[in-house]
């Protein structure tokens, strides 16, 4: 056995034994949520690759899955819950480009789920262009003054903190002049206006900024800098969507419907073969990644997970209508209604499959494109040329804007 080998077994034995003895100091039944989970952070249970005191033991991010499992088999609570964007995107961000300070105030707070995050990052002109965004902060003495409007914000209406990018320097080429700070999404100027969808929920929105005060304490990383500090977030993010095994989810709800109605027809037995099979590819790819990939932020390959994620949820959800056949057109209502924190806990266990089709199609756009990621993927993993771009070294102020 190689010494790298030995080292895994000894790390993996380590997080067993200190989730076994969390659940036997803190027994879920009997223990509050917030208890639980208060201990879960100060024994390095909440993200095993962060440092030792903020909620990680210095491991292997890939075993944190050994910690998911136990915890789940034993009926305890799961700090990700409600609160996935701060867990994933949040967090990471924070502990990469925040102080000390920073630290303390956000990471446990973030787990116990004492504050919800959302993302404040696309603008109605700025999207797969990102860089673009043109919401302006404004230096005002040991606060910024900011004013402009970000779109297709998940939870927005139910969050406590944003991470928002704004132009603190429109004289500069658009890439530069951003930075990045996490903001309080009940100040005063702060509006939350829901957007429809087409599964009746409103869970993306618009946020629009007023005369929003927010104090530089609040600012991640130096100013001009936001650049590269969002791409922490959004490299997370790309992992977050790729981090559930892929053969579960709509891969399993095929099966259950195929199983059920007893189908014998070779076309939908063929495609449900095929969907496995990529599923099961695709997991044990995000797998081998997630084991080697560093304690700090991920790269670029992130991308594969999040692309094959958004098709095999499209596929996959188009096969579980074919498979309902008449009965996939069934679903309760497309009314609109309001997406709260009580509705997030209320939702059902049990996978509607109609539902998660509608839901779908925003997977190949949420999170950046799919079109965007083949970009990514070929000029930043493959090292193919890039895209010529006009506007990349000129002032953001004299950039023609629509």
């Amino acid at each position: 056995m190689t010494a790298t080998a030995t080292n895994q077994d000894a790390d993996t034995e380590l997080v067993i034994a200190k989730t076994e003895q969390l659940l036997r100091d803190y027994p879920p039944a009997t223990t509050d949520r917030r208890e639980f989970l208060s201990a879960q952070f100060d024994a390095g249970l909440a993200w095993v690759h962060f440092p030792k005191g903020k909620g990680g033991l210095e491991l292997p991010r890939s075993l944190q899955h050994e910690v998911y499992v136990r915890l789940e088999e034993a009926g305890a609570p799961n700090g990700q819950m409600g609160n996935q964007l701060g867990y994933s995107m949040g967090a990471p961000t924070v502990l990469a480009w925040g102080d000390e300070q920073q630290h303390e105030r956000y990471l446990r707070p973030i787990f116990l789920g004492d504050e919800r995050w959302c993302q404040l990052f696309s603008e109605p002109g700025a999207g797969s262009d990102l860089a673009a965004v043109a919401t302006r902060a404004v230096k005002d003495g040991d606060d910024w003054i900011m004013n402009g409007q970000k779109v297709w914000n998940s939870m927005a209406s139910i969050s406590d903190i944003g991470m928002l990018i704004a132009r603190t320097d429109p004289e500069v080429p658009k890439h530069q002049g951003l930075t990045y700070f996490v903001i309080d999404m009940h100040a005063p100027g702060v509006e939350v206006r829901p957007l429809r969808q087409m599964t009746g929920e409103a869970e993306f929105n618009e946020v629009y900024l007023t005369d929003v005060r927010v104090p530089d304490a609040a600012r991640l990383g130096a100013i001009s800098a936001g650049w590269k500090v969002s791409m922490a977030t959004l490299m997370n993010e790309r992992v977050m969507f790729a981090s559930e095994g892929m053969d579960k989810g709509p891969v399993e709800t095929a099966l259950d419907l195929y199983r059920e109605r007893d189908h014998h027809e070779p076309e939908l037995r063929t495609r449900m073969i095929d969907m496995w099979i990529k599923g099961r590819v695709l997991t044990l790819s995000n797998q081998r990644a997630a084991a080697n990939r560093a304690a700090g932020t991920p790269g670029p390959e992130g991308s594969t997970g999040k692309i094959g994620y958004a098709e095999l949820q499209q596929k996959g959800y188009e096969l579980c209508l074919d498979l309902l056949g008449d009965e996939s057109l069934l679903y309760d209502s497309y009314e609109m209604h309001e997406f709260t924190l009580e509705s997030l806990k209320e939702r059902p266990t049990k996978i509607d499959p109609r539902r998660r089709f509608l839901r779908s199609r925003a997977n190949s756009i949420e999170g950046g494109s799919s079109e965007i990621m083949h970009n990514i993927l070929a000029e930043r993993v493959l090292g193919l040329p890039p895209e010529h771009r006009v506007d990349k070294d000129v002032p953001f102020s004299q950039v023609p804007r629509g």
